[in-house]
């Protein structure tokens, strides 16, 4: 039996042909744009990411025999807004995830509302990312558009609806939306009356694992797929990279290098960090977990590399970065490109550059880069540890984890030892997993990522280059209360 994983991501979308024993027999990804409609505002075309998947399917299950493909599963981008209209047709480009131009709105809620109150009807506070604020920012701004709304949903559930005809979410994913009673598993009554929404407008909930329908008859055939191909709810991106890295059950630890970067700690039982400086959600084994996101990680070095070196060699601008000089540099870098999630919460925050002098060379400024990364996840990292959790050792995972020198730095920025999964893929493999844990191949999540995932490197940290980190981090946890008041005046 085979099973196909859908990593519905922000730049593109990437799909594996997997067997049961977790095998993967073939990848394909598929680009799409990115639109920046003004400084600060992003969004995707919906109709982008299905044209990109159906092309995707029909190249992934070329040379193979579809008849054999029992289920499959999405993982994809939270937070992002999808509206449907009575007829199930797009209203307006889907405000994303890394979006900040619901800073009044997200104020609004924190403030009128109340940071106590959206903590206990939620689990969480409100951050600009979130679906609730991009409600409010809709209504307000765009009052037909709102009017005409009669289904909320979220990317990956967008995906699912196009695959089944079913309007469904899981509960990882609504998690990030500000409308779910975390704890309780349900769509919170009083958010959605504060964001104007009626129970109606949203999708049927599900945990991940469960088959919320079957792919259509018409798309089916017209793929070579079995008519009986089951279709799971999926998960959030980080929920289903945490399933795919093995990361279910009590006390697990992912770290996720993507275009975000995402510290993230599953749980069996529901818990709320006390600052609200870290998320706290349903996970896709059934439990929870807690995480803190930042909201541009891999995608620093991405933007340097592309725009300001204008190359895409990342690992021939790593190459001189030598292990004498990790711990030295004088340079350090804020990685604010899209503002700031976890644990600042500041759509103002900007990227910046500081400790430039005549002697700068360009490898300063790519190990900055990295480094600064790697300082911001440990800001995340600090508030677990301050609420009690022993965090020994921890999965990473994502684009930027392919690469050796960033492994180091993190691992000893945070002085822990990382494992490098077997499977790297992430979100499609957990959302591969997920669906053969709903077609029966394994009885629960926890089994299937019991057997499948296998670690394959671990890095550990240096007693001496950790703790040249150390001052390092020390150092960099000053530059942002330093320049919190400025940024808001740069425009």
């Amino acid at each position: 039996m085979m099973t196909i994983g859908v990593d519905l991501g922000t730049s593109a979308v990437k799909l594996l042909l997997t067997e049961d024993d977790g095998r993967i027999l073939n990848r394909v990804t598929k680009e799409y744009p990115l639109l920046f409609p003004q400084p600060g505002w992003s969004e995707q075309r919906p109709e982008d990411w299905w044209e990109a998947v159906l092309s995707g399917l029909k190249e992934l299950l070329c040379g193979f025999d579809a008849s054999e493909v029992r289920g499959l599963g999405v993982g994809g981008q939270m937070h992002g807004l999808v509206a449907l209209d009575a007829e199930d047709r797009v209203i307006r480009p889907a405000i994303l995830w890394n979006d900040g131009r619901t800073a009044e709105e997200t104020a609004w809620l924190n403030s009128a509302v109340g940071k106590e109150k959206l903590s206990s009807l939620t689990a969480n506070i409100a951050f600009a990312g979130f679906t609730a604020p991009k409600l409010l920012w809709m209504k307000q701004h765009e009052p037909e558009n709102f009017a005409r709304i009669a289904k909320i949903m979220l990317p990956k559930d967008y995906v699912n609806y196009m695959l089944t005809g079913v309007h469904a979410c899981d509960y990882s994913d609504a998690s990030g939306m500000l409308l779910l009673n975390v704890a309780e598993r349900r769509w919170s009554q009083e958010m959605l009356e504060i964001c104007s929404v009626r129970e109606e407008q949203m999708p049927r909930l599900f945990e991940s694992y469960e088959v919320i329908g079957k792919i259509k008859p018409a798309l089916a055939r017209s793929l070579g797929l079995p008519e009986d191909v089951k279709v799971v709810a999926g998960a959030g991106d980080n929920a289903a990279a945490a399933v795919g890295t093995g990361v279910v059950g009590e006390g697990g630890c992912n770290i996720s290098l993507g275009t975000s970067g995402t510290l993230f700690i599953s749980s069996r039982h529901f818990g709320v960090d006390p600052h609200n400086a870290l998320h706290a959600f349903a996970h896709a084994d059934g439990g929870w977990h807690l995480m803190g996101c930042m909201l541009s990680a891999a995608s620093c070095n991405k933007w340097f590399c592309d725009e300001i070196l204008r190359t895409k060699d990342y690992a021939a601008e790593q190459a001189d970065i030598t292990p004498e000089r990790l711990g030295r540099n004088r340079v350090m870098f804020l990685p604010y490109l899209m503002g700031e999630r976890s644990p600042i919460n500041d759509t103002d925050a900007r990227g910046c550059f500081i400790g430039l002098s005549m002697d700068t060379r360009r490898e300063d400024l790519v190990q900055a880069v990295l480094e600064g990364v790697a300082f911001a996840i440990r800001d995340s990292f600090e508030v677990a540890k301050s609420l009690g959790l022993t965090i020994e050792s921890s999965k990473l995972c994502g684009g930027g984890a392919r690469s050796p020198l960033w492994r180091t730095i993190l691992a000893n920025v945070l002085n822990l030892r990382l494992e490098i999964p077997q499977t790297e893929e992430g979100p499609g493999y957990g959302a591969a997993m997920l669906a053969m844990v709903g077609c029966g191949a394994y009885e629960s999540v926890w089994a299937c990522a019991r057997a499948l995932v296998r670690v394959t490197e671990r890095v550990q940290p240096e007693k001496e280059l950790a703790a040249r980190y150390e001052a390092k981090y020390q150092a960099f946890r000053q530059l942002y209360p330093a320049l919190k008041n400025v940024f808001p005046k740069l425009g």
